[in-house]
């Protein structure tokens, strides 16, 4: 029998701890907006430092080498892939794309927060059972 049946009142209760059921009728939206930017700062410096190992990778592998060879073969020119894909453009690139993901994901934060608050007047909030075992 799961906490959930027991905080419900189905099935046999233990005696051993006291169960409490609380109703999250409020989520404040300060904090969630806080939350949420930092969640947005994690993502990037995750999106930065994933983005500066996976180059690294791929040129020590030699794949950035390779691309050129089967390029020259096919165009015949001097095309070189490292003119556009360098270290500074790749990063530049990833830190671009994680300050949008730091803006993005503050914003929904904010909106999900101010959303709850509303649908708390249709729904009455999310029961969360807590026991103490």
């Amino acid at each position: 029998m799961s906490i959930a049946e027991r905080l419900q009142g189905k099935g046999p209760r233990r005696s051993g701890g006291k169960q409490v059921r609380l109703r999250l009728v409020w989520i404040d939206f300060w904090s969630a907006l806080k939350l949420s930017a930092i969640v947005g700062v994690i993502a990037g410096v995750v999106l930065v430092v994933v983005t500066f190992v996976l180059w690294t990778l791929l040129n020590l592998l030699g794949l950035f080498g390779r691309i050129d060879d089967t390029l020259s073969d096919i165009l015949g020119d001097s095309f070189t892939v490292m003119s556009f894909l360098s270290l500074p453009q790749v990063l530049v690139f990833a830190l671009i794309v994680a300050l949008l993901n730091f803006v993005v994901i503050t914003v929904l934060g904010a909106v999900f927060a101010t959303l709850y608050n509303l649908s708390v007047r249709f729904t009455g909030g999310l029961l969360v059972g807590f026991s103490n075992q």
